[in-house]
């Protein structure tokens, strides 16, 4: 067994600082072991008793009788570093250090984790700062958390990995509620060594293991993440995760928890997207979400029935699932007839859907009939069963009858309990139905299903791009011209362009490139040029000089600054204007793409996908990034206008994303705005540039 595999099963656990008050935080973990049916041998350590819950307590670590594979640090901050260098010098696979005062509470704190790294040497540490680890497929509790009062809990499928120590508990002691089966939960706070991505491999290999729920305040080692996430995929193994610091409140709120800094929300939701990590939208969602994937149904299409005894709780689901982009057809002439002939009377609605069978909670074998004929249909790729008041009087006829039917079906079916009746909830979930006590959380679970069954991890795939002569390239922030060049060298096709000092240089111009054109200011110091003037369209030969002049004054008015240099372009026409940008943070590289032109902030209407360390944005990524957006149909032909060259900014956003790997941190920042794309088989030209080079 590795050390990690040990710090999860151990055969043996010491607890250093134990004490015999089990109602003392300190004399919880002994306590709790002996509770929950922990079967290896268990040694307190505390020089100040001779025995803790009927056992042979020593005085020290050295004094143990043999090195036992975990430990549990009980000791506070100033003295845990002690603890944990004895323990290394004896052998210890891992330690759990529970102590708070660490990076999270400044300077100080930072000087104690650093103790705490070189005390440890080699053995591996679990936390500081955190409430340790419980698994509950083998009766195993290393923690002290209050939650572990409970005496027994629902043993499932679905392992957790929390950032927070607090959130593992609450989660610990909802899901039992619910009647929703974990297999492992593991806090991991500061992360001094063991991290997220440690956990989300081990239990991508675990066999009690079908759901990884995450709690993530950041993600410190990204390539690390990307590559446990993506073999959690593989693993077959959908990975939930909540985000938090969303908001800026939030942001500040995880940095003063952990001592870490989070990355901006868009980034996170690029990253997720990329390894097929589904993006829990609410707390609630962490359970709900995992609870319906670890059942294992495979979701097919969007196509959903609903089966009811209540009208208005069906109108709730069937509703929600609308606006979420799935459809609610009516049953199919046959699944219609097969309801028929179950339930006769005029009181049975069974020509649309919701399907309203009444008092099928009162017969379960009117309730079999109904859910066997429903999943039997081609018409429909899962069930939603809605549990009504009648249904309460006998729930465990109603969650036996429907338990009776999903051996013949490998299509999701969820309940929504619309009673406050969490009690039937749980005995649903127990019985292999999902049960949720709102609308939202069908849709959520579905959506998730969804997802899965649309990520594939081999599409992870990077490009690749022959590498660019680089050399020569100025420093600092480029002007226009520079930084289109810079966009060149990659393949970026530009609009024609003249640089001139003059009226007569611009008139001259103008006749050049022909047509109408566009005269801008050329600096490297005023970025938005529309904003001061420094932009004027649709001239031409005869009213550039004017215009030339009239700008000047115009910018020098509004920035304190007088152009020399000024950039006449050749106009663009016909073509769809976005936005292809860099930006770069704690996980990593992303490229931007969306709606361009002045109103690109106002609309955000954009998508993201972060670069792989390697190679460039393979072209199936690129192409999904513009699917994404909002503006998708200008592209592929939007009431009669001719399709776009899709292909040419394809090719566009790879080479893009080639030049930011290529130029790695020398590239600081980079965006086209606009990139018009023309109409199909007349490419793109990016018509203004911004580059800031190191």
């Amino acid at each position: 067994m590795n050390a990690l595999s040990r710090l999860i099963k151990p055969r043996s656990v010491a607890v250093i600082g134990a004490s015999a008050d089990a109602s003392k935080t300190s004399g919880r973990p002994v306590a709790y072991l002996q509770k929950h049916g922990f079967a290896g041998a268990i040694y307190p350590v505390n020089p100040k008793a001779d025995r803790i819950g009927g056992l042979v307590c020593y005085p020290d670590i050295a004094s143990l009788p043999e090195v036992p594979d975990v430990a549990v640090v009980l000791l506070g901050a100033e003295r845990a570093h002690v603890a944990v260098r004895d323990l290394a010098a004896r052998g210890c696979a891992a330690a759990i250090v529970l102590a708070s005062g660490y990076t999270e509470t400044g300077e100080d704190g930072a000087r104690r984790q650093r103790l705490l790294i070189e005390a440890a040497g080699s053995m591996r540490l679990l936390g500081p700062n955190t409430i340790g680890l419980v698994n509950l497929t083998d009766n195993i509790v290393l923690s002290p958390s209050g939650a572990l009062e409970m005496d027994e809990f629902p043993v499932g499928g679905i392992g957790v990995v929390s950032q927070s120590g607090g959130i593992l508990g609450s989660l610990l002691s909802r899901a039992a509620a619910r009647g929703i089966g974990l297999s492992k939960l593991i806090a991991t706070s500061n992360e001094v060594d063991l991290e997220l991505s440690d956990f989300i491999e081990y239990l991508a290999g675990d066999p009690a293991t079908k759901v990884i729920a995450l709690y993530v305040e950041t993600v410190r080692h990204p390539e690390r993440f990307r590559a446990a996430c993506l073999q959690a995929a593989l693993a077959g193994k959908p990975v939930v995760a909540f985000k938090i610091g969303r908001s800026e409140a939030g942001a500040k709120a995880a940095v003063s928890h952990t001592g870490a800094m989070a990355g901006a929300d868009r980034m996170y939701d690029a990253l997720f997207r990329q390894v097929g990590v589904i993006r829990a939208q609410s707390f609630a969602d962490l359970l709900d979400v995992p609870a319906a994937l670890a059942t294992g149904r495979a979701m097919r299409g969007r196509r959903v029935a609903i089966l009811t005894s209540t009208g208005g709780a069906g109108t709730l689901v069937s509703d929600d699932l609308g606006v979420a982009g799935f459809d609610t057809p009516a049953p199919d002439d046959t699944t219609a007839a097969a309801l028929r002939a179950l339930q006769t009377g005029s009181e049975a609605v069974l020509d649309r859907n919701p399907i309203d069978v009444t008092l099928a909670g009162l017969r379960p074998d009117l309730l079999r009939g109904a859910i066997r004929a429903l999943l039997a249909s081609p018409g429909y790729d899962a069930l939603v069963i809605i549990v009504g008041s009648s249904s309460l009087a006998m729930p465990e006829l109603l969650a036996g009858a429907i338990q009776e039917c999903l051996p013949g079906s490998d299509k999701p079916v969820l309940a929504y309990v619309s009673p406050h009746a969490p009690e039937v909830a749980a005995l649903l979930t127990r019985s292999g139905v999902p049960a949720f006590a709102a609308a939202e959380s069908c849709t959520a679970a579905l959506r998730a299903m969804v997802t899965v069954n649309r990520f594939a991890a081999e599409t992870q795939d990077a490009g690749t791009v022959p590498p660019v002569d680089i050399d020569g390239l100025p420093s600092g922030s480029l002007d226009e011209v520079q930084a289109k060049q810079l966009f060149a060298r990659f393949g970026v096709p530009c609009a024609p362009e003249r640089v001139v000092t003059t009226p007569a240089e611009a008139e001259a111009a103008a006749k050049a490139l022909g047509g109408r054109v566009v005269l801008k200011i050329l600096s490297a110091q005023i970025t938005h040029k529309s904003d001061v003037g420094g932009v004027a369209v649709g001239l031409d030969a005869d009213t550039i000089g004017e215009a030339l002049v009239r700008m000047a004054s115009d910018v020098e008015a509004r920035a304190g600054v007088r152009p020399d240099r000024f950039l006449v372009q050749q106009m663009v026409r016909g073509g769809t204007e976005f936005i292809l940008g860099l930006h770069r943070d704690a996980l990593g590289t992303a490229v931007m793409l969306g709606m361009g032109g002045v109103t690109a902030e106002l609309f955000k209407d954009t998508t993201m996908r972060l670069v792989p360390a390697r190679g460039a944005l393979s072209r199936a990524e690129a192409l999904e990034m513009a699917r994404e957006l909002k503006t998708w149909p200008l592209l592929d032909g939007f009431r009669g206008r001719p399709k776009a060259d899709v292909d040419a900014l394809v090719d566009t956003i790879v080479a893009f994303s080639a030049m930011a790997i290529q130029l790695g941190d020398r590239l600081v920042e980079a965006e086209i705005n606009p990139i018009f794309v023309l109409p199909q088989g007349e490419g793109v030209r990016a018509a203004d540039g911004v580059a800031v080079l190191a």
